[in-house]
């Protein structure tokens, strides 16, 4: 159920943010979506994740104009479907992403948007961000200006975001780390776990948990490890049983990094690397 307004509102500009923790059965971090509602009439549903009837009845106390997702992970748009057909609302899809969003949800958009889109509540907008890396169509959603971040998966308040090659892109998420931290949010809305209060310190984490994987990952390399099982055994020291594919991925990701950086050559077809220097 929806918890109580105290737990899930916070309110930026006369726009009202209302989280709904959604089960799904990805592997999303601990087994929830976040789905959001902004606004109240008229208002925004993003990442409706599943449907649920604590989701059903925060849905029918709104007047739900337009519907987003911050991106086309299955774990993030699973009722986009039956809501858009529930509420009439105009859903919005990414430009130049516009195949991979009706290839996932099987719905075709009404309307594109593209960083710095805007879309007007009231007399406050919501602006679209540009916030690749964890997917190439990523998008973060300010909340009035100067407000809080709805930031999808570009953060988490414990742990790690995964940046999996080849979709992911680790050189793109840390850029967009950095953007968020630059523009200084009062809090950020994650897509899994509880909102972020402390959004600089947390970026900070997350900055340096990536730039700690990819000294360990360099690191690996210069000691002679040429294959990216070794590399993987090198950069964890923890058990990766039950996520070793997520952290080979990863570990893929700083090396497709590293090589743009000109810091080894890294033969992602091969599969194997060596120092560029």
């Amino acid at each position: 159920m929806v918890a109580s307004p105290s737990d899930t509102a916070a309110v930026t500009e006369s726009i009202t943010v209302t989280r709904c923790a959604v089960p799904v059965e990805t592997r999303a971090p601990s087994g929830e979506t976040n789905a959001y509602v902004l606004g109240e009439a008229p208002a925004v549903l993003v990442d409706p994740a599943a449907r649920t009837d604590a989701l059903d009845e925060l849905v029918a106390n709104r007047t739900i104009e337009h519907i987003v997702v911050t991106h086309t992970h299955p774990d993030h748009v699973g009722a986009v479907t039956a809501y858009a057909d529930e509420t009439d609302a105009t859903v919005w899809a990414r430009r130049s992403h516009l195949d991979r969003f009706e290839a996932v949800t099987g719905f075709t958009p009404h309307r594109e948007f593209g960083p710095d889109t805007t879309i007007r509540l009231d007399d406050t907008v919501l602006r679209i961000l540009d916030a690749p890396g964890h997917a190439p169509d990523h998008v973060a959603l300010e909340c009035g200006r100067n407000g809080p971040i709805l930031c999808g998966d570009c953060a988490i308040s414990e742990g790690s975001v995964v940046v999996g090659a080849p979709e992911g892109d680790m050189r793109a998420y840390v850029t967009t780390l950095r953007r968020l931290w630059a523009q200084n949010p009062p809090a950020l809305y994650p897509g899994h776990g509880p909102t972020i209060d402390a959004p600089r310190e947390t970026l900070e984490r997350l900055l340096e948990h990536r730039a700690q994987r990819e000294r360990r990952v360099l690191a690996a390399v210069e000691d002679g490890a040429t294959t990216l099982a070794a590399i993987l055994d090198s950069a964890y020291e923890k058990n990766l049983t039950g996520v070793r594919d997520l952290a080979r991925a990863t570990v893929r990701a700083h090396l497709q990094k590293l090589d743009a950086e000109g810091a080894l050559e890294w033969d992602a077809d091969r599969g194997d690397t060596r120092v560029g220097w």
